[in-house]
């Protein structure tokens, strides 16, 4: 191919892709259907002519085919529209009653003004005959109840296995957060610094020893037990936070700081386990933590039932490694869940998550 091919293809393409496309139904419609529905419509309207006359059959064959394609692309981009407004399965209804009118409305006109072509300009000697109109008519409100019926059986089958598939993708990815946030807690590393600590404490605090073992011990059991449900109250959550925090303050001293503000009426909320402590583990793992520039943690309540964790910004300068598992691991847990997406914001001074919080179910 020349550069010059090449360059008209390229201002091409452009071009032909700014006309709307026909959805792949209404492209099956028009293979299936047309072959034999614009014959049948055509001989109801002229009549044995439309057999006999071979110049007859080619251009009223052609022209209501102009007309009904002109009526399916139409049909396509209202129904487009109409499945944008109501896309879901639960709104299946609100999207079937109006594909209803959208059809009811639009193919009678397409067939009404054929025909008004056809009297008016007396096309292929045609004489208006009202039965056999009305004959088209009924053929038309039952294709148009047939069409929608398909139409909306193989939208909701395909919609019904997007969301089977993306339901699956998304427990997929919650077993994987499940994984590494355990494996995150007992790999060596966690163990040989908790156990620094712990001898530090045994020789010359043993009563702080005996804390830490008593702290560390309900961390673990947090983890075996509470990760494998779905949801856990915040007064569950903060309870184990304390714990997992006492571990951090034994070993960072005053350079980590942790303070809980939460409204009483929270408290019986809830939100997926393990939450607070991956956003814990974050702010410790990227930023500097030091006497002198201590890292402050604070989770926090709003008036609209969200639940804040921010930390100060003072971030390590070399490259930290990190597998981006935690903030997507909380993003897929509130999907799974069917709940809005927690926002993440940073500026100079604070990185923050706002968590939503899921009201209790009554027991009643």
């Amino acid at each position: 191919m020349s550069a010059h091919d090449r360059s008209m293809k390229s201002a091409i393409l452009p071009f032909f892709r700014r006309f709307p496309r026909l959805r792949k139904q209404s492209q099956w419609h028009f293979l299936l259907l047309f072959p034999w529905f614009i014959p049948l419509i055509s001989y109801w309207v002229i009549g044995d002519r439309y057999l006999t006359h071979p110049g007859t059959f080619i251009w009223a064959t052609l022209l209501n085919l102009v007309i009904a394609s002109g009526c399916l692309f139409t049909l396509d981009q209202l129904t487009q529209w109409v499945v944008r407004r109501y896309p879901n399965l639960g709104q299946t209804w609100q999207r079937v009653w109006r594909l209803l009118l959208v059809f009811i409305l639009i193919t009678p006109f397409f067939i009404l003004g054929g025909i008004f072509l056809y009297d008016t300009f007396h096309l292929f000697g045609y004489h208006h005959d009202p039965g056999s109109t009305g004959q088209i008519l009924l053929l038309n409100l039952a294709a148009n109840l047939v069409s929608v019926g398909i139409d909306e059986s193989v939208y909701s089958l395909n919609r019904w296995r997007e969301n089977t598939m993306e339901k699956e993708q998304l427990k997929k990815v919650n077993l994987q957060s499940q994984y590494e946030s355990l494996k995150s807690q007992v790999n060596p590393h966690f163990l040989f610094n908790s156990l620094n600590s712990l001898s530090s404490l045994i020789a010359d605090e043993p009563a702080r020893a005996e804390e830490f073992v008593d702290e560390m011990s309900k961390v673990y059991r947090y983890l075996l037990q509470t990760n494998e449900g779905e949801l856990t109250t915040l007064a569950t959550e903060l309870t184990f936070i304390q714990s997992y925090f006492h571990l951090l303050k034994t070993r960072y001293g005053s350079g980590i700081t942790l303070e809980v503000s939460v409204a009483e009426p929270y408290l019986s909320y809830q939100l997926p386990p393990l939450t607070l402590q991956m956003l814990v583990e974050n702010a410790v793992k990227h930023n500097v933590i030091h006497a002198n520039k201590p890292l402050l943690i604070e989770i926090k309540t709003t008036q609209v039932g969200r639940l804040l964790v921010r930390n100060n910004l003072q971030q390590k300068t070399g490259r930290v490694a990190s597998n981006q598992v935690g903030l997507t691991n909380i993003m897929a847990k509130y999907r799974l869940l069917a709940q809005s997406d927690p926002i993440v914001t940073s500026d100079s001074s604070y990185f923050t998550v706002a968590l939503p919080l899921l009201e209790p179910k009554s027991s009643g």
